[in-house]
Formats: structure tokens, C-alpha cells, sequence
């Protein structure tokens, strides 16, 4: 992300799930263990502990701990294949209605997938011809900033379902603890004029100088391309100090302001005093000029 770089996090511990699209992970046996103990026996918590065969009050909370999960589910036939996955961080874990939105999400494309694949088995059996019967599928939502009230992520997702070679887009969403809700972050603004207005000219003016950076003086005016309204793009919501919204990231996917060979572009605005003017009154309170 460009101009300060904030939105994603780093590298974070994964909790892999292979071969399955069923419901969320749950803890280990030794939490299970030390619950059962616990029901079972009139023993202090600390004599039930010491009959765990090692399972100490640390481990017990450690497997507690929300975790990122990892899912993935292949699958190679007749020349053919299948590649699936689709990641959350342990933010999301500790929320379990959004982290059961995003299974459910999960294994209604995975589902799909299937059935696509198998389709395109049944249409090209025994052919010598990889592209026509092969599908890839990923999606990695990462913490783009988390506030008191509000989560904010953003997802990555590549798919490919034939030809000469895969595409890529993006999705944001916050979720809004008050009310137990996710939602694009659009739907925090009065309207998308509203949006276009305060955020138009500082976008165009920042893409131009992506692409000249990207793709040299030539660049300068493209007239295939134009710069794309912000109606086009995934918004982001980001936060400097993690008290409020005060950073906006911008992204186009490729074919929005570019060609395939250019890749996403992505920026990174304050916010300003128009942008706070173009904020829901419900929502201003989680906004803040960038310092």
C-alpha cells in the first residue's frame, strides 16, 4: 500500500485445515481433558490440573486462544486440478458470527468449485488439455486495522477458471461490534458522489503518479485506462493509532486502471476534512483528520 504502507499485517500463526469444508476449528484434547476433569471430580482446579498428565493452566490457555485458520482443499483427476483455499486471521476467530459468515462463504464456493470441476471433467474426459480442467480458488482476508468498535479487513482473492492465465480482485469489509454487523466500507459514507467529491482528485492525481513509476513517461496519458471513479474501487478504512479511522486506501484491480500486465494499483489517503464531511453522522465519531 502506498503513501505510508499501513494496511496489512505482518506474517501471523496459521491453523491449517485440510480435506474438509465443514464448520470451524475448536480447540485441542487437552483444553477438552481439563474440562472433563473439571466436571467429573470434586478436586480443586489446582489437584485437577496436577491429574492432567501435563496439561498446565498456560496450555490450557494458549489452546483457548482464538487462532488464524487456514483451509485448503485440492484435488488432481484425469489431468485435471483442483486447488482451494481460503484464510482468516485469529481476529476473526475471536468473533464467532463473522467467523462462521466467512465458513459459510467458504463452503458455498468451495461447493461450487466442485461442481465446476467436475463439469469440466465430464467435458474434456481423457483430453490432454490442463487449462480446460483446471480451477484455482484463493481468498486471505487480513486485519487491515482494529479499533474498539469497528474490525476492518480487507481480502485478497485470485481465481482461475481456464485460459491463459488467472485474475485477481479485492474485497473490504467492517465489522461493527456494536451492532453485530459487517458491511462495505462505502456504506459508512452519505453517498458515492459524496465519496467521488472528496476523494476524487487526490486518488487520480496519485494514480497518475503509480503509473508513470510503473510503466514510465508513456504512461502519463492513457487514454485507454482513465482514472476510474472511486464507485470502482475497493475502500479500505486504516488507522495510524488505532483509536480512529484516519487513513483511506484505494484499490484498483486489473482492468480497472490498467491492463492485466500492470497489476493492481494501490494508495493510500489521509483523511481530510472533506472526507470527514462525507461520513455518515452514526459513523463520524469513528473518524479522525490524519495527523
Amino acid at each position: 500500500m502506498k503513501g505510508g504502507g499501513l494496511f496489512y499485517v505482518g506474517h501471523r500463526q496459521k491453523q491449517v485445515s485440510r480435506g474438509s469444508s465443514g464448520g470451524l476449528e475448536r480447540a485441542g484434547a487437552g483444553l477438552a481433558l481439563v474440562i472433563g476433569l473439571l466436571l467429573a471430580a470434586c478436586s480443586s482446579p489446582e489437584e485437577v490440573f496436577e491429574q492432567a498428565d501435563g496439561v498446565s493452566a498456560e496450555k490450557v490457555s494458549e489452546a483457548a486462544k482464538p487462532e488464524a485458520v487456514t483451509f485448503e482443499d485440492n484435488a488432481e483427476q484425469d489431468g485435471g486440478n483442483r486447488n482451494f483455499s481460503y484464510a482468516w486471521p485469529a481476529e476473526v476467530s475471536a468473533i464467532p458470527a463473522l467467523a462462521e459468515s466467512f465458513a459459510a462463504e467458504r463452503d458455498a464456493t468451495l461447493a461450487e468449485q466442485k461442481s465446476d470441476f467436475q463439469g469440466a471433467l465430464a467435458e474434456f474426459p481423457g483430453e490432454d488439455c490442463v487449462s480446460c480442467k483446471s480451477l484455482d480458488f484463493s481468498k486471505d482476508w487480513q486485519v487491515v486495522t482494529n479499533l474498539p468498535r469497528f474490525l476492518s479487513l480487507s481480502a485478497t482473492i485470485s481465481l482461475y477458471t481456464g485460459g491463459a492465465h488467472g485474475n485477481s480482485g479485492f474485497e473490504a469489509l467492517v465489522w461493527d461490534r456494536e451492532v453485530e454487523a459487517g458491511y462495505d466500507p462505502k456504506a459508512m459514507f452519505t453517498s458515492e458522489a459524496a465519496l467521488q467529491d472528496a476523494l476524487g482528485v487526490a486518488w487520480c492525481k496519485a494514480l497518475k503518479a503509480e503509473k508513470v513509476a510503473k510503466m514510465g513517461a508513456d504512461a502519463d496519458n492513457d487514454t485507454f485506462f482513465p482514472c476510474p471513479p472511486i464507485a470502482d474501487l475497493t475502500l479500505l478504512l486504516g488507522s495510524s493509532d488505532k483509536k480512529a479511522f484516519n487513513r483511506v486506501g484505494l484499490i484498483a484491480a486489473p482492468y480497472v486502471a490498467g491492463s492485466y500486465a500492470e497489476g493492481p494499483y494501490e494508495v493510500t489517503l489521509p483523511v481530510t476534512q472533506a472526507v470527514l464531511q462525507a461520513v455518515k453522522p452514526e459513523y463520524r465519531e469513528a473518524f479522525a483528520l490524519a495527523k
